[in-house]
């Protein structure tokens, strides 16, 4: 049962938008907003609830951030709507009152930081992050760090738009080692399904870290290239929302329509962009034998249980995408520098850790990855409770 669930409908263009407050921990609840058309109050509920159990998993006492509660917003539009941007902030000006109170939000699906932070500024927030800002006993000074941290470029793009992927590139890369996937004659190869800021980074520090890319998909189709993709250079050509310039294809590389991102062979795959796209229907052609999600709940419970049954490893999103969330805290609270040499390596010690222990305890139960990290997150929401009891 949420704290508080709202089902918003816009007057002017009677488009439906919805606020999700899984859980108040510190009387706070932290989670993005969506905006795509199709978004449903059931799909905000589920983001929800993982934001819960991802607020909960990166608890360490020896951290100033304590976790938040999890909640989400959507808004049934399109990004690409000539009403979206009214539409955001009719929304934002209705939920006002909550965000100055308890929810902190920022970007998630179709909702850029840069764009969130312009809305709500017309609208008389000072950050979207009120919520958590009230908890601090120098405001100013905390949001001063996140500023910083926004600031901070790397290789021509923000840090901001980096550290969400590194820490999937992190998840994927520690499962990977331990499946043996990589190493001398493994070989593994990734397809990234979603180019924005999540797939985007993800792409460039696989790519890095010497995992070949070897196929990207955004809004205008899938890129292939069997020997890997220059995702540099595709990365540095997206436009505002994730699409890559096709312009800047190599003459080896091959377009192929968007639906068929599951027949590029990879042993990784990584699914970056929208809930729900491992269905029952299609997990039959997952070819990968280690399924990472940078998206929220890509992977229905259905098609989860059919790869456990084939020994597909699942990261969860819970545990695979939570830099991006904790990384603001993490600055906000002056548990690391904004600077991109602290962020990665803050990023890379939890995220490693969290895999680790999730896999040796998933191996030694029996149990799947999932199984392992829920009763993580549950073991580390019952620390919190127990310090504020």
């Amino acid at each position: 049962m949420s704290f508080l669930e709202i089902v918003w409908t816009d007057e002017v263009t009677g488009k439906r938008g919805y606020l999700i407050l899984d859980r108040l921990v510190r009387g706070a609840a932290s989670g993005g907003l969506r905006m795509r058309e199709g978004c449903t109050l059931d799909e905000v509920r589920d983001l929800a609830r993982g934001m819960t159990l991802k607020e909960a998993v990166v608890y360490s006492p020896g951290d100033t951030y304590v976790p938040f509660g999890g909640g989400k917003g959507g808004i049934d539009c399109s990004p690409y709507d000539p009403e979206a941007s009214g539409v955001m902030r009719r929304y934002l000006a209705a939920m006002k009152p909550l965000l100055e109170t308890y929810w902190s939000t920022g970007e998630d699906f179709g909702v850029r930081q840069d764009v969130l932070d312009e809305v709500a500024a017309e609208v008389g927030l000072r950050s979207t992050i009120e919520a958590a800002l009230r908890l601090l006993p120098d405001p100013d000074a905390a949001l001063a760090l996140v500023k910083a941290g926004f600031a901070v470029e790397v290789d021509g793009v923000g840090l901001a738009d980096l550290v969400g992927g590194y820490g999937v590139a992190e998840a994927t890369l520690a499962a990977a080692e331990r499946l043996g996937l990589l190493g001398s004659g493994a070989g593994a190869r990734a397809m990234v399904q979603g180019f924005g800021s999540m797939g985007g980074a993800t792409a460039r520090y696989l790519a890095r870290a010497g995992v070949p890319v070897v196929g990207v998909c955004d809004a205008q189709g899938v890129v292939h290239n069997p020997d890997g993709l220059d995702v540099e250079r595709l990365l540095l050509s997206r436009d505002a929302y994730g699409c890559a310039d096709r312009a800047a294809l190599r003459p080896t590389d091959v377009r192929l329509p968007r639906e068929e991102w599951l027949t590029v062979e990879a042993e990784i795959l990584v699914p970056a962009a929208m809930s729900y796209v491992i269905t029952e229907s299609n997990v039959a052609g997952v070819r990968a034998r280690l399924v990472v999600e940078a998206a929220n709940v890509p992977t229905t419970p259905a098609a989860e249980a059919a790869l456990a049954a084939r020994g597909v490893t699942v990261v969860p999103d819970f545990v695979a995408n939570v830099a991006t969330n904790a990384w603001w805290w993490w600055t906000l609270f002056g548990d690391i520098e904004p600077t991109a040499q602290a962020s990665f390596a803050k990023i890379s010690t939890v995220l490693r850790g969290l895999v680790a222990e999730m896999l040796d305890r998933a191996g030694s139960a029996g149990v799947t990855p999932r199984t392992a990290a829920l009763a993580m997150s549950a073991e580390r929401a019952e620390a919190v409770a127990a310090r504020f009891r």
